[in-house]
């Protein structure tokens, strides 16, 4: 496992490299001059040139890049055209809130997307698999900035059962779980639908193979074989799924941060963008990308816990 895990870090560099290229090439096509940001609307030209070769930006892209590439390896990402804050402080206020909304739409979508497909197997071509499905569906089709103004509408305003905009705390405390819950539900909507439809197709596969039939043939309780022989053997093409959804989140994540103005590294993100705060949103842009790659490390760990044969492959 742990040589796994070192190739997977090593292939990681090329990745990382390949996304630092690719978001100093995005950013200098959004509009705006950072230049006059730091300078101010009412600055001079003057002054607004000498900010410019003061940070380089007079200099072609290639030279901005090394020099940018040079100061990341350093573990110097700048700072912030804004605050005057080094951008790794800013990451690291930001990184908190986003990880405890990871968390709290993770911890109740998984189990109960997984109970829902595997409730939908067990009662295959039933009216509980046609609302389980159909359920799916709306999840997978709602646009999550739709589900999120549901939210507010009916639990935030029309109910007042929960406070709708910031984060009142950390996740461990009353007030933070209260200003957290809705949030992670929009979230965790988008997140049930796929998990519970590969639960159920990836059961009902299990199902049909001959260990299960040898169970059953023991006379062994349905329900012991759903859940024993069923369930744990389907588990690796469902977590696989998991991954791919989780790295999907962190662009949910963007706009659930930014309508419940969460302080995420989402909403992070994207007023730098608007602000043209590039060292910001370059920092911004490393972190979702190194949020992929330890994810997908995760899902191979996964793998070998579930499946050792595939540890020695």
């Amino acid at each position: 496992m742990i040589e796994a895990i070192v190739n997977r870090l090593i292939t990681s560099i090329p990745v990382l490299i390949g996304v630092l290229i690719l978001g100093f090439a995005l950013l200098q096509l959004v509009p705006g001059d950072p230049a006059v940001v730091i300078a101010g609307p009412t600055a001079t030209p003057d002054v607004v040139e000498a900010i410019r070769q003061e940070l380089g930006l007079d200099q072609p892209l290639t030279v901005q890049f090394w020099s940018y590439l040079s100061r990341v390896l350093q573990g110097d990402l700048g700072r912030s055209m804004i605050s005057n804050k080094t951008v790794l402080s800013e990451l690291l206020a930001a990184i908190g809130p986003t990880l405890e909304l990871m968390f709290a739409c993770l911890v109740w979508s998984i189990p109960l997307g997984m109970a829902l497909g595997t409730l939908a197997a067990f009662f295959r071509g039933t009216i509980v698999d046609r609302i389980v499905v159909a359920l799916s569906v709306a999840g997978v089709s709602l646009p999550i900035f739709f589900i999120c103004l549901l939210m507010i509408q009916y639990l935030g305003v029309a109910w007042r059962l929960f406070p709708f905009l910031g984060r009142g705390g950390p996740l461990w405390t009353l007030e933070g779980l209260n200003h957290i819950v809705l949030p992670a539900l929009s979230l965790g909507f988008i997140f049930i639908g796929p998990v519970a439809r590969m639960t159920r197709s990836s059961v009902l596969e299990v199902l049909r193979l001959d260990h299960v039939r040898t169970a059953r043939a023991k006379g062994l309780p349905e329900t012991a074989v759903v859940l024993r022989h069923g369930l744990r053997n389907a588990l690796v093409p469902v977590v696989t799924l998991i991954g791919l959804q989780a790295g999907y989140l962190i662009g949910g994540a963007v706009v659930t941060e930014s309508i419940f103005s969460w302080p995420g590294i989402g909403r992070l993100a994207v007023g730098a963008i608007l602000s043209s705060d590039f060292p910001l949103a370059q920092g911004a842009i490393m972190v979702f990308a190194l949020g992929f790659i330890l994810t997908n490390m995760l899902v191979d760990i996964a793998y070998t816990m579930l499946d050792p044969r595939v540890g020695k492959r």
